[in-house]
């Protein structure tokens, strides 16, 4: 991941270029300065300083200049790869959304792809760009200083080795553990926000809210103190490059004061010799900057590697090398599963696997059939659900238009069979956004009309029109109505076969018999899997299967 955030080598060199222009002019802007200061104390004729004069205006102006090309050049790169790592790893989530990730905590996740990747574009801009322009930069200007005395250069060498080194050992030790735990300390506190705003109203109702808060505030008094801690160690870093300044200083004029009395330099360049130095360190001090900076990257790497994990986990179905063409859903596809065995995906990679839920399903839906799938809590009705839409992997046989559906893409199966859930996703949006998804082409008079066939339209004209809010998780809606919207948009999709995971689960009992009626005669004449504890009006179904949990399926009649 780390690898990955670094810019190809095209978008990375105008910056690495403008770096050692920028670090490069700051060094001989003193350098000339220092020299045309102790040169006109000389008080020569104006024509033996026009050369430093204009050295100091061309390096003042480049300084700045090149400065900001770095800045941009630097940005514009890290920025582009930023976005090509922050669709990888959505892309990597796709394959085990949504069952893969069904341990992971939302506020976490998010922070992990927002927080995290954000803080990879340190890795060019802070480590990468700056060391490299700094070696670069520190190797010309000790040369340079040796130059005019090799002494000098040896001793301005070794105060930058060794302070360099000192305040490397030093600031890893004060704030190693403090970096490592930022970005997992962000993540905790960004999950705990989430989950205490989503569960507000129940927290209040048995009066929990305070005791949520005060999680918060422990996670947000640790996340403070590391912060606190990373930013001491950052300014004793800068503080400890400082004072290296002032001893290679005062190591080069100990060096070179012999020669300035021996009458081997002159005063103007033992004035370079003595204030050069403190340039270099200036330019040194992006090195312990770029070691911190690294340390937290590394961190949050680490976190956006394990977002999603590279294998992927057992339970989520794999994408074949070659996946078979898709049967024709015209007309609808027979569905057989033989032997279906399934688990939920196991939460870490070194749990063992969970028991199969499913143990040995037989089942034939024909063209057009209405089933019930009955059966207690824990009976497997939901990993039938999830196994026929392809969130989850299967052993057996699941036979998908005379095609094995584990041969297909499980793209190409959701295109077939749609699912709508026990309580279906509604974003907060109005009615129209909420449709539109499932098919972005579809006409206004198009949404009305399959609204109109879940029997939702004079509700929809109560509440304003296609324009009516829903609110955050369709708040602003029945549990009945979030089912029918949710049919409505499975029906845009036009899949031609439909499963209804417990659709009168969120409505009244007296209710519940209208709604299927209304649900199954909306579905017209897709095969429908309706999925319940309890049955259903007489007339609705074709067949009743009953799932008890660890068992083969038994199958009857309508009752």
């Amino acid at each position: 991941m780390l690898r990955r955030a670094v810019p190809r080598f095209c978008r990375l060199l105008p910056a690495v270029l403008a770096g050692i222009a920028s670090g490069g002019s700051s060094v001989a802007l003193l350098a000339c300065s220092a020299w045309l200061i102790a040169r006109a104390a000389e008080q020569p004729p104006v024509l033996y300083l026009s050369l430093g004069i204009v050295g100091v205006r061309a390096f003042a102006l480049g300084r700045a200049v090149f400065r900001y090309l770095e800045r941009l050049s630097g940005h514009d790169g890290s920025f582009r790869q930023l976005a090509e790592i922050r669709a990888g790893v959505f892309e990597r989530m796709l394959p085990v959304a949504p069952d893969g990730l069904a341990a992971s905590r939302r506020g976490d996740l998010l922070a992990r792809f927002v927080g995290d990747v954000d803080e990879l574009q340190n890795v060019p801009l802070r480590v990468v760009q700056p060391v490299v322009s700094a070696l670069i930069v520190l190797a010309l200007s000790v040369a340079g200083v040796a130059l005019l005395a090799p002494a000098s250069a040896t001793a301005v060498f070794g105060c930058l080795v060794a302070g360099v080194g000192g305040t490397l050992l030093v600031q890893r030790w004060a704030a190693v553990r403090a970096e490592r735990t930022l970005a997992p300390l962000r993540g905790q506190l960004q999950a705990a926000v989430v989950e205490h705003v989503q569960a507000l109203d129940v927290l209040v109702a048995f009066d929990a809210a305070a005791a949520g808060r005060r999680s918060i505030e422990v996670i947000g008094t640790r996340l403070a103190r590391a912060t606190r801690a990373r930013a001491a160690a950052t300014g004793a870093a800068s503080a400890a490059m400082t004072a290296v300044g002032g001893f290679a200083v005062a190591a080069s004029l100990a060096a070179s004061a012999p020669l300035l009395e021996a009458g081997r330099i002159d005063g103007p360049t033992f004035a370079v010799l003595c204030l050069v130095p403190l340039a270099i360190a200036e330019v040194a001090a992006a090195l312990p900057l770029a070691a911190s900076a690294l340390r937290l990257a590394r961190s949050s790497a680490e976190r956006v590697a394990h977002a999603v994990p590279f294998a992927i986990p057992d339970g989520i179905p794999r994408v074949p090398a070659t996946p078979a063409d898709p049967p024709d859903a015209s007309p609808t596809p027979a569905i057989t599963l033989r032997g279906i065995r399934a688990h939920w995906p196991r939460l870490d990679e070194h749990a063992e696997a969970p028991p199969a839920v499913l143990a040995g399903l037989d089942l034939d839906l024909a063209p057009g059939e209405r089933v019930l799938v009955r059966g207690g809590s824990g009976a497997g009705k939901t990993t039938l659900a999830h196994v026929l839409v392809r969130f989850l992997d299967y052993e057996g046989s699941y036979r998908l238009g005379g095609v094995e559906a584990s041969t297909l893409d499980p793209r190409d199966v959701r295109r077939l069979v749609g699912l709508v859930e026990q309580r279906p996703w509604l974003f907060d949006e109005d009615v129209r956004q909420n449709l539109l998804f499932a098919r972005d082409t579809a006409t206004d008079d198009e949404l009305l009309d399959v609204l109109g066939r879940v029997g939702l339209r004079d509700w929809l004209e109560a509440r304003g029109g296609l324009g009516a809010r829903v609110g955050e998780r369709g708040a602003l809606v029945s549990g009945g109505q979030a089912q029918r919207i949710a049919l409505a948009r499975a029906m845009l999709a036009d899949f031609p076969v439909l499963v209804l995971d417990e659709p009168t689960a969120n409505v009244d009992a007296d209710r519940a018999d209208a709604l299927l009626r209304d649900l199954l005669a909306a579905a017209g004449g897709r095969t429908v899997v309706l999925i319940a504890h309890t049955g259903a009006p007489e007339g609705l179904v074709d067949r009743v299967v009953t799932l008890e949990p660890g068992l083969v399926v038994a199958a009857a009649q309508p009752d």
